[in-house]
């Protein structure tokens, strides 16, 4: 094929793609319009929108624990089969005025514990087996009582609504967008052809893409990060409240550095595995724990602002072990 046939049947593709997108932008503005026109009143519409994406959030909340407890390779623990476990949460339930939550146990590839669920219904508590054998009964009771704290301030719930808002408004603006995001993929796509470069998306129009498509982008970015960030509070807020009840810092902090080492792996290639630490400032903001550095440097300061009396083991004192991963 000579050249200026190429570009010929190049130009006949483009303006086939442009009117198959602008086509397409048109459907979906249209259809936007018509929504847009028969919308309700403007308070009554932001009173749907919040209602929309708060339901959206609650029944992803719902189905995901359910489906989390559903899915544990672990069982459901009775009071007869474990039932100084039970006392010790039923003294701390107690304490924290909460109701106290199913137990179980499971067999996990790391050491761990984690509460899902809460309010009304107390939720769930569930703890790894070998996290029997790694911590001393004080150091356990300190983990039950960092879990409780989460199920005591419903965080799981809170968490999860902050972020399923916060997915509904960029999923929102994303909708709103798509006509100008398929005009703008139709004209760059078209002036590649059209100038004979089938893959050139270099041009202007192929720019103001990637410019909206971008923005977008950057609001799922930041509605992450927000929940990201209270989460990480929320994780502070329990090592606070866990060392308020049971009275010893120094034991979580302990707890903490056990389960860290505990869940670092030992094997060759372990400079590729998942649990290795970064200080990558990108990959903080994105974890929803603080740094168990962080976390024993607060226990620490607590644990001394409670009196001369109280020891601080040497392994506990400054930042001698790295980032810890666990859903603790």
């Amino acid at each position: 094929m000579s050249r200026l046939a190429f570009r010929a049947a190049a130009a006949v593709v483009g303006v086939a793609l442009l009117a198959l997108y602008l086509t397409a932008a048109l459907f979906v503005a249209d259809l936007l319009r018509a929504a847009w026109a028969a919308r309700p009143d403007l308070p009554v519409l932001l009173a749907l929108l919040a209602a929309g994406a708060l339901a959206s959030a609650y029944l992803s909340y719902r189905l995901g624990t359910a489906q989390l407890l559903a899915n544990l390779e672990g069982d459901r623990v009775p009071r007869e089969r474990a039932p100084d476990l039970h006392r010790r949460i039923d003294s701390l339930a107690a304490r924290m005025d909460l109701a106290r939550p199913n137990l179980y146990v499971t067999d996990a590839r790391t050491p761990n514990a984690f509460a899902v669920g809460g309010g009304s219904d107390g939720g769930a508590l569930v703890i790894d087996r070998s996290l029997f054998r790694l911590l001393s009964p004080r150091e356990m009771e300190a983990i039950l009582a960092h879990e409780l704290a989460h199920l005591e301030g419903n965080d799981g719930f809170a968490i999860a609504m902050a972020d399923g808002v916060g997915r509904s408004l960029v999923g929102i603006a994303t909708v709103a967008a798509l006509p100008a995001l398929l005009a703008l993929s139709g004209l760059a796509a078209a002036s590649g052809w059209i100038r004979g470069r089938p893959s050139d998306r270099s041009g202007l129009f192929a720019r103001l893409h990637h410019a909206l498509a971008g923005g977008l982008f950057a609001g799922f970015v930041v509605a992450t990060l927000v929940s990201r960030s209270r989460s990480r509070k929320r994780e502070f807020a329990a090592d606070d409240r866990a060392a308020e009840v049971t009275g010893d810092p120094i034991a979580l902090a302990r707890a903490l550095r056990r389960i860290e080492r505990a869940a670092e792996p030992s094997w060759p290639l372990a400079p590729f595995s998942t649990h290795k630490r970064t200080d990558e400032p990108a990959e903080r903001w994105l974890s929803t724990h603080p740094s168990t550095d962080e976390r024993v440097e607060r226990l620490r300061q607590t644990a001394e602002s409670q009196g001369p009396t109280r020891r601080i083991p040497v392994g506990l004192s400054g930042a001698s072990v790295g980032r810890g991963r666990s859903r603790r």
